[in-house]
């Protein structure tokens, strides 16, 4: 028996030791954790439980049946976070570059498999270099099956991607398909094809951080959700971002103890929203000064800063938010935000999130570049979002709701279950001057009747009660109170249940 002890604990430390001393040391020369490190810092200590740590490639090919390393390249286990259970795989940069093999895919499979069986987050570290080429169509296969138990967890349980590394090639289609992937500013990459392959193609120059860097992913493609300086700030923030989730699509919004009186008033609201209709204010003051505690978690907050997406809490409960930003493009919305904040809304949906959202939008970005761009399609797949989402949607217009964006923008008109307005809303189908300059073109040369014409128009639509007489509007609020008026429809839209046609799945304008 002690034999077996001794052989078992020899394999244990084998399997810890990853691809030895040396590659560990260049992997922390590069200012990067092991893969266990970085599982120590994502879980609660102690609380991490490792699965099929003895697993080796069965390739032979090579000369890869002399070059095995127990774990073949990938940590898998669950643990929790705060209490509450989670799956991670952490992929070993030090054992074969973190390449995916059979096996390392067979590994991950299990662990994604059994998240969705017992309903709880799956959270990946990722550090590939792709698929191990030694072992050609396993690899892929390897691959494709994981990319399936994404397919099939979607909706069904939280699926988040850290980039930590390099990950190229079909490394990057897995985090693309889980709901939220997180990088490192300067040592995470993601690309279909390296800088290598780019210049012989097409004959480009471009760096890796150009090409596929977090500033890239973060701010112009939107391919990721935010950076971090570091590793160890990574996992501090996907810790605090893990509280905000359910565990899956059945469980319900996760409630946390508060302080924070439902009831509180912000007088300093009153004034948020600027005499001048054209002059721009941050609404980000308002989500912080209405959720629990200013905490606010948000998403993309350098890509497509129009609209403001994320997740916070009233009386310590999820809530999702969503929010034109008067202070970028005076808050349109163009085809970037409408792609945004449509995913965002669909994902609070599928989990049972309710969505808080708060308006100000002169309408849709004008210009060619939008409509060649495709904005009809964009646009539309923000207003089927909202439309589809059963969640209980409570909205709040602050300033301006003009024209298309009004509707989108969770209108009653699209199930919107609470919808009140400020008294400084304005609801109408465009602002004051353009509609006059239409309505009374005759009279553009004559200034003085211009003028009044522009005065009458608005003071008939500069203000909520147009929408609040058809019943478009709940109730016409104080701002200060705007805290207190969305926890209580919250409270009371708990329960809320919306019986829809049968279908086997919608058909969104991708």
């Amino acid at each position: 028996m002690q034999k077996i002890i001794d052989e078992l604990e020899r394999r244990r430390d084998l399997a810890r030791r990853g691809g030895g001393e040396k590659r560990i040391a260049a992997q922390h020369a590069r200012s990067k954790l092991t893969a266990r490190e970085r599982i120590e810092l994502l879980l609660d200590p102690g609380s991490f439980e490792e699965t099929d740590m003895f697993v080796e490639h069965r390739c032979t090919e090579f000369g890869m049946s002399d070059q095995k390393v127990p774990g073949d390249g990938v940590v898998t286990g669950q643990g929790t976070i705060h209490g509450r259970l989670v799956f991670v795989f952490s992929q070993d940069f030090t054992v074969f570059g973190g390449s995916l093999s059979e096996t390392h895919a067979n590994k991950i499979c299990k662990i994604m498999d059994r998240a969705i069986a017992v309903g709880a987050p799956v959270i990946g570290i990722n550090d590939s270099g792709g698929a191990r080429i030694q072992e050609g169509v396993d690899s892929l296969a390897g691959y494709a099956d994981v990319f399936m138990r994404n397919v099939i967890g979607s909706g069904v349980v939280p699926q988040i991607s850290l980039i930590m590394g390099p990950c190229a090639g079909g490394a990057v289609y897995s985090p693309a398909m889980t709901d939220f992937i997180f990088m490192v500013r300067d040592s995470s990459y993601m690309f279909v094809t390296g800088p290598d392959v780019v210049k012989t193609v097409t004959n480009e120059e471009v760096t890796q951080e150009q090409l596929g860097g977090a500033g890239t992913h973060t701010a112009k493609s939107g391919v990721a959700d935010a950076a971090f300086d570091n590793d160890v700030q990574a996992f501090h923030e996907v810790r605090r971002f893990v509280d905000f989730l359910p565990a899956n699509n059945r469980s319900g919004p996760p409630i946390w103890p508060c302080d924070d009186p439902a009831d509180r008033d912000d007088f300093s609201l009153d004034s948020l929203v600027p005499a001048n209709p054209n002059k721009p204010y941050d609404m980000k003051e308002l989500i912080l000064k209405v959720v629990d505690e200013g905490d606010f978690f948000e998403l993309q907050p350098d890509y497509a800063r129009n609209i403001i997406t994320g997740l916070g809490r009233f009386e310590g409960r999820t809530v999702g938010i969503v929010a034109n930003q008067p202070m970028v493009l005076a808050g349109c919305l163009d085809i970037d935000s409408s792609r945004k904040a449509a995913r965002f809304v669909r994902f609070c949906n599928a989990f049972g999130i309710p969505i808080v959202t708060f308006v100000d939008v002169p309408g849709f970005l004008p210009g060619t570049a939008q409509e060649y761009g495709g904005i009809i399609k964009h646009g539309a797949k923000l207003l089927f979002a909202y439309a589809q989402a059963t969640v209980p949607k409570v909205t709040i217009i602050t300033r301006k709701a003009y024209g298309g964006a009004y509707v989108v923008m969770a209108s009653k008109h699209l199930r919107g279950d609470v919808n009140y307005a400020w008294p400084s809303a304005e609801v109408a189908v465009m602002g004051s001057k353009g509609a006059v300059e239409i309505i009374f073109r005759g009279d553009l040369g004559d200034d003085a009747k211009i003028k009044a014409r522009t005065d009458e128009y608005q003071a008939r639509f500069a203000n909520p009660f147009v929408s609040a007489n058809r019943g478009f509007i709940d109730d016409v609020i104080m701002p200060h109170g705007t805290r207190r008026r969305i926890a209580k429809a919250l409270r009371w839209l708990d329960q809320k249940k919306v019986d829809d046609p049968w279908k086997k799945h919608d058909n969104i304008p991708l």
